[in-house]
């Protein structure tokens, strides 16, 4: 499989040379162990504390394990030995002005994140590793979002539809994205297992994993609409707390994206439910049964399947740079809505997502109801579309094609 820059390097170089520890975490096989590797693999040992006889010494004896591996080092999957984060604070403590000690990987944000805040507080630089983006996969991993471009780009590169929604299929995890030749279904299915095998049954929330994976499915079938939770809590059989509980498991360990309203007393009833995206597009065509790119494209997802390859990207980017992505929705008690609002250095961008090639003015009536309300704080709107045109549609706002995005 080829490397491909990730935006997240240069965070991860910085943060090295700043804090004596640096976390990267974020969902299984997003290319974690693999960045560190090529950013540090010529000068720092890798030890994977997964395999059952490392993780046992690790536990048994922390301060002799760690005299075995001197820093500077990588600790990969460090989540399975938490017991050794004392014992690294203990050793960063002792030399607390040298940077770079100690590169830690972890998958499971749940057990990580309370080691690292117990132990590694106010040590340690904790970045986010997720799914690869179409800038990282294009070999421009710098690229600007559209809002934070100063011109138009021309051209605009081109795609057919079943190229598009193949890669919607495929998704961005760096393994299916990087080899068109591997059977996409089998390797999300590996993964959605792999996934409950090993992450979800480490929390304790989670007792019966059929009926989490059922729980999974319905909700990708409800993705890009408003969160129902009674409606989850009684399709499943099982209680609100529960359904709650278990989207936190999904939301802290990478799986989904949780949209929630913006408001901002802007003196109208505004809808206060959520949204939630899966963090991969490819994840949620596989619960959702789907095979066939143009079977995707026209069925009844098509809508949401772009939304949250939309929404993905953005979150995706913005996490890549080390920063918290402040995206949101909005919607009135009406009806009317924009699909993602970010909340940008430049001000609000109100920006659409509409299944189709040929955009047309009325596509942006609700980036337009949307600056009625917020005036002067709202930037350029855009509409994001599956064609290749970029086009005006009113005031300040353009047509962007997904491929541009």
């Amino acid at each position: 499989m080829p490397y491909l820059k990730r935006s997240l390097e240069t965070v991860v170089t910085h943060a090295a040379l700043e804090f004596p520890a640096v976390v990267i975490t974020g969902p299984r096989q997003s290319g974690k162990t693999t960045l560190l590797k090529h950013l540090f693999g010529n000068r720092l040992s890798l030890v994977s504390l997964e395999p059952p006889d490392v993780r046992a010494a690790a536990e048994a004896d922390p301060r002799g394990f760690l005299d075995l591996y001197p820093a500077p080092v990588i600790f990969d999957e460090v989540q399975h030995a938490p017991a050794l984060l004392p014992y690294i604070k203990e050793r960063i403590d002792a030399r607390r002005n040298q940077p770079g000690q100690y590169l830690l990987t972890g998958s499971q944000n749940l057990q990580l994140a309370q080691g690292v805040t117990e132990s590694l507080a106010g040590r340690v630089a904790v970045l986010r590793l997720l799914p690869m983006t179409e800038r990282e996969l294009a070999r421009k991993p710098g690229a600007p979002l559209p809002w934070e471009r100063k011109g138009v780009p021309r051209p605009v590169p081109t795609r057919s539809p079943r190229q598009l929604w193949a890669r919607f299929l495929r998704g961005y995890y760096p393994e299916p994205a990087t080899s068109p030749r591997k059977d996409t279904a089998l390797w999300q299915a590996g993964y959605v297992q792999t996934y409950l095998e090993r992450d979800v049954r480490s929390v304790r929330q989670v007792g019966d994993l059929s009926q989490f994976q059922a729980f999974l499915r319905l909700l990708a079938a409800r993705s890009a609409q408003l969160l129902d939770l009674s409606g989850l809590s009684r399709d499943l059989g099982v209680a609100v707390n529960t359904v709650k509980a278990w989207l936190s498991v999904l939301e802290a360990t990478y799986q989904v994206i949780v949209l929630r309203p913006y408001f901002s007393n802007a003196g109208k009833r505004l809808v206060k439910t959520p949204k939630v995206y899966f963090m991969d597009v490819g994840t949620l065509c596989y619960l959702a049964g789907l095979r066939d790119p143009m079977h995707a494209m026209a069925g009844p997802m098509g809508g949401a399947i772009l939304e949250t390859a939309v929404i993905g990207e953005a979150y995706r980017t913005l996490a890549h740079r080390g920063v918290e992505p402040r995206l949101y929705f909005w919607r009135t008690a009406t009806g009317t809505e924009v699909d993602l609002i970010v909340e940008a250095d430049s001000g609000l961008v109100p920006v659409e997502v509409k299944l189709a090639s040929t955009p047309n003015p009325a596509m942006a009536k609700g980036i337009e109801a949307f600056r009625r309300d917020y005036g002067d704080r709202v930037g350029r709107g855009f509409v994001i579309h599956t064609g290749a045109d970029v086009l005006p549609l009113g005031s300040s706002v353009f047509a962007w094609p997904f491929v541009a995005l």
